[in-house]
């Protein structure tokens, strides 16, 4: 093979560093589509890459690792969207192969070697995707199933995701204008459709986290897997004194919407601010 494309769930990411990495020859390029943290006990967040690079040199192995990044969702890309996103890995010859052979006339690759950089800013937009979901599904509480969008509250709650993610991308030193672009972008167009926006519907209308589980059944929910790892390691961070609880009042909220079955309680005045 010239090339491994790994499109597993979050869920599999260890069988795929366990069963398919060490199958695949050190110098053929791995892409990966999979997005996703890790944390650690000591408050830190791994990219997916990062991850399968630690167990390919426990393996004794250098793997060629590539992902890729940026706002797409994949059934506007089959009807030949235009489409832009971001191939990252370590070597840029490798990404710019990887672009000649997969770039399209609808299919647009920017390439960067920042790979914690772009796999932490597309991995965090699932959880405040999420966030920003929960207004569409209050708004339906509020005023009916059928009733209009509501923006004000969608753009309020997308303004305080991009500047805890900002935050987020800071604390991993990693925060550049093409980062939080990219993951500003992916935010965008995973809160106009696929599966966090349901999940966050849901919540949002006054289900909890089991009974939307159970509508969504079969539904793999990257979005609940993200923001639990995150708020996890911005919880240790605070503790060290790294990090403030109070600039991450959204994250703080979803998190306990998902593991203390909190009701949907929009903080708005915590996203306000003098300056």
């Amino acid at each position: 093979a010239d090339v491994v494309i790994g499109g597993v769930s979050s869920f599999g990411v260890d069988w795929f560093g366990e069963y398919v990495l060490p199958r695949v020859k050190e110098k053929v390029p791995v892409l990966t589509v999979t997005k996703g943290l890790m944390d650690t006990a000591d408050g830190k967040l791994l990219c997916y890459p990062q991850v399968w690079e630690e167990k390919m040199r426990a393996m004794g192995r250098n793997m060629n690792l590539n992902a890729i990044g940026g706002p797409c969702t994949s059934y506007e890309l089959v009807a030949h969207d235009q489409t832009e996103v971001a191939f990252c890995g370590h070597d840029l010859e490798t990404l710019r192969f990887l672009k000649k052979i997969m770039a399209t006339d609808y299919y647009h690759i920017s390439l960067s070697t920042d790979v914690l950089g772009i796999e932490s800013a597309v991995a965090l937009k699932n959880g405040y995707a999420l966030g920003i979901a929960l207004t569409i599904g209050v708004n339906q509480k509020n005023f009916g199933l059928e009733s209009e969008l509501h923006f004000n509250s969608q753009a309020a709650v997308f303004g305080q995701a991009v500047k805890e993610m900002y935050k987020l991308l800071e604390y991993q030193g990693v925060c550049t204008l093409e980062n939080i672009t990219v993951g500003a972008g992916d935010l965008y167009v995973t809160v106009y459709g696929g599966r966090t926006r349901l999940v966050g519907i849901l919540l949002g209308r006054g289900l909890d986290i089991d009974e939307a589980k159970a509508e969504l059944k079969g539904v793999t929910l990257e979005s609940l897997v993200v923001a639990e790892r995150v708020a996890r390691a911005v919880k240790v961070a605070a503790k060290k004194n790294i990090l403030s609880l109070s600039d991450f009042p959204l994250l703080l909220h979803v998190d306990s919407i998902l593991t203390e079955k909190k009701p949907v309680d929009i903080p708005w005045e915590k996203f306000t601010f003098e300056k």
